[in-house]
């Protein structure tokens, strides 16, 4: 049991690291595209007007600090949930702990129960042996 809980563990930090990095591919990939898409704007804007390059930076720039922050969210919801997730595993461990601690002491109280029945049956059988005879 101790050991499917550790391998669910592994597996969970396993999908926890694959998830980040997925996140952090992500993000390398918007900044790129964003700057590429920055650089052909500069360029269109350049040989159009000055004016239009400022309004074209601010959107990009706004859209870029949008884009980020959702992945900050993003990344916050999915440590949050795994966290969650590590203290139900941990929580399930200890109330599977406790069910085979109240096991064991179950079968030990049965266990010394049937020892003292068998010590008090073999007195009376002695006694009633002693008194016949």
């Amino acid at each position: 049991l101790l050991v499917v809980l550790l391998v669910l563990l592994l597996v969970v930090l396993l999908v926890l690291l694959l998830v980040v990095l997925l996140v952090l591919l992500l993000v390398v990939l918007l900044v790129v595209s964003l700057v590429l898409l920055l650089v052909v704007l500069l360029m269109v804007s350049l040989v159009v007007l000055l004016v239009p390059l400022l309004v074209v930076l601010l959107v990009v720039l706004l859209v870029l600090l949008l884009v980020v922050l959702l992945v900050l969210l993003l990344v916050v919801l999915l440590v949050v949930l795994l966290v969650l997730l590590l203290v139900v595993l941990l929580v399930l461990l200890l109330v599977v702990l406790l069910v085979l601690l109240l096991v064991v002491l179950l079968v030990l109280l049965l266990v010394v129960l049937l020892v003292v029945s068998l010590v008090v049956l073999l007195v009376v059988s002695l006694v009633v042996l002693l008194v016949v005879s």
